[in-house]
C-alpha cells in the first residue's frame, strides 16, 4: 500500500464536454428570414412609391418656360407608365395626371382652353398602350427605341391633327408635309419642336426605365438569393437523446 505523496500521482478523470444540443443553438434561418421579410418590405413599398414619384416629377416638368417648348417628361413617362405601372394605375395615374396640370395651367397661366388637349391625351393614350409591349424584362436599349418611337408617334397624331383642323394648311399632300416641317408662320418650325420631342422621349425614358429595372432586378435577386443554413453539429458526435428508459 503506497502512503500519500508517494508512488506514481494520477491524473484527475477529464469529464467529457456536454454536446451542444441543436435546439440550444441560435436559430439563424428565423434571423435571416426575418431580415429578408423586413428588406422586402421596404422594397415593396419603393416600388409601389416609384410610379407617383415619376408622376410628381414629370407634372413639375410642366412649370411653364421650366423647359423649351415640347421638351417634357411626360412622353417618357406614359410609355413607362405602359412598359412597368401595375395595371391598376397605368392609364389612370399618368391621363388623370395630365388633365390637373392641364386645367391647373389653363386657369392660372394660359386663362384660356384649347380642344387639341384632347388630341393630346389621345396621343398619350397611344403611347401607353404601345408601352405596354414592353415590359422590366425587355432590354434597356429596346425601351429606349420605345420612348423615343414614342416621342415620335406624339409628333405625328397632333400634327397631322394640326393640319386636318388649321385652315392655313391645304387638305392635301402638301399641307400635311407643311404640318409636320415648317407649321405655321410666326413660331418655330415643326422640325424643331420636333427635336425638343424627341431628345425629351429619349432622355427621360432613359432616366425612368433605369431606374425601374435595377429596382426591378434588386427586388429579383433577393427573391432568388438562397437561404443561408444554420450551424450543424460536427459529425461524429451524436444529439443526446431526451431520458432513455
Amino acid at each position: 500500500m503506497s502512503l500519500p505523496g508517494h508512488g506514481r500521482v494520477v491524473a484527475p478523470p477529464i469529464q467529457p464536454e456536454e454536446p451542444t444540443r441543436p435546439e440550444l443553438l441560435p436559430n439563424r434561418r428565423l434571423v435571416i428570414r426575418a431580415r429578408r421579410r423586413m428588406l422586402g418590405d421596404v422594397n415593396g413599398k419603393w416600388s409601389k412609391c416609384l410610379p407617383y414619384v415619376f408622376m410628381l416629377v414629370a407634372a413639375l416638368s410642366r412649370w411653364p418656360k421650366l423647359f423649351p417648348p415640347n421638351f417634357s417628361a411626360f412622353y417618357g413617362l406614359a410609355f413607362c407608365a405602359g412598359a412597368f405601372f401595375p395595371r391598376n394605375v397605368k392609364w389612370w395615374l399618368p391621363l388623370g395626371t395630365l388633365v390637373v396640370t392641364d386645367i391647373a395651367l389653363d386657369v392660372f397661366y394660359y386663362r384660356s382652353v384649347s380642344g387639341m388637349q384632347l388630341v393630346n391625351y389621345l396621343a398619350y393614350a397611344l403611347i401607353i398602350l404601345f408601352g405596354t409591349r414592353f415590359n422590366h424584362r425587355s432590354r434597356f436599349l429596346g425601351l429606349l427605341a420605345g420612348g423615343i418611337v414614342g416621342a415620335f408617334l406624339f409628333y405625328l397624331v397632333t400634327n397631322t391633327a394640326s393640319w386636318l383642323s388649321n385652315p392655313e394648311y391645304t387638305k392635301d399632300l402638301a399641307g400635311w408635309i407643311k404640318a409636320l416641317t415648317t407649321g405655321t408662320a410666326g413660331y418655330p418650325t415643326t422640325l424643331q419642336f420636333f427635336l425638343n420631342t424627341l431628345m425629351s422621349g429619349g432622355l427621360f425614358t432613359g432616366l425612368f426605365a433605369g431606374a425601374l429595372k435595377l429596382n426591378a432586378a434588386a427586388e429579383s435577386a433577393k427573391e432568388k438569393e438562397p437561404e443561408e443554413e444554420p450551424a450543424e453539429a460536427p459529425e461524429g458526435e451524436e444529439t443526446p437523446e431526451e431520458g432513455k428508459a
